[in-house]
């Protein structure tokens, strides 16, 4: 069977309507970043739905006795912003997931070329291969900067079926691109705008997320 990247955007009317927030040029910095947090909240709700791996089990209630389910304690978890501006959805993320190990990458691009390079890079020489892998990424524009992270991870042991991808505004060219390379993966985001332009920026995208949570 071959493999097809699947992208999920969610009808949820509180993604749309923080996404409605974070899109405005009159947002200002403090209630963006608060957007943001609510968008990886209720992106990271969805993208974690029948993923995260249970045990079945019994508890006793005061009561009686009753069959019960725990997320699986054994199977690592790890949740990966990008930075700078995968921040941005990290604190919404995490609350999620609050015994998920926290693994920094940095990318940036260069201006002219958008070719990517990485800056800062903190990931294990080798992860568990069973680890379920979340990565917050706001924009997904050329998809340059998310492939070179998934080269970092396959390389390191992690199984591009194990990774979700939590994005706030994701472009076609990035969608086609992560296609071709990581079949695989599973992107859930809270729009898929029309193209992007010769900046390699998103239109209509949000502007910059990294310096509009920042103040920068």
């Amino acid at each position: 069977m071959t493999l097809q990247l699947r992208v999920y955007v969610p009808p949820h009317p509180l993604i749309k309507h923080w996404l409605a927030v974070a899109r405005d040029q009159a947002t200002p910095s403090v209630l963006f970043r608060s957007a943001m947090t609510e968008l990886g909240r209720w992106l990271t709700y969805e993208a974690i739905r029948e993923w995260l791996p249970t045990i079945d089990t019994q508890v006793n209630t005061p009561l009686a006795p009753c069959a019960a389910s725990f997320i699986n304690p054994e199977v690592p978890l790890a949740v990966i912003p990008i930075l700078r501006a995968g921040l941005a959805l990290m604190e919404g993320a995490q609350a999620l997931l609050p015994l998920a190990s926290v693994y920094h990458i940095g990318v940036v691009r260069n201006e002219e070329t958008l070719e990517p390079s990485v800056y800062l890079n903190k990931f294990p020489s080798q992860f568990d291969p069973q680890t379920r892998v979340l990565i917050t990424e706001p924009m997904l524009a050329t998809g340059g900067t998310i492939t070179t992270v998934m080269g970092e991870l396959t390389q390191r042991g992690i199984d591009p079926a194990f990774v979700r991808i939590v994005s706030v505004v994701a472009s076609p060219p990035a969608l086609q691109k992560l296609n071709v390379t990581y079949p695989g993966l599973v992107v859930y985001t809270a729009t898929i705008d029309e193209t992007v332009n010769d900046k390699g920026y998103i239109v209509p995208g949000l502007g910059d997320a990294g310096d509009r949570t920042f103040g920068t």
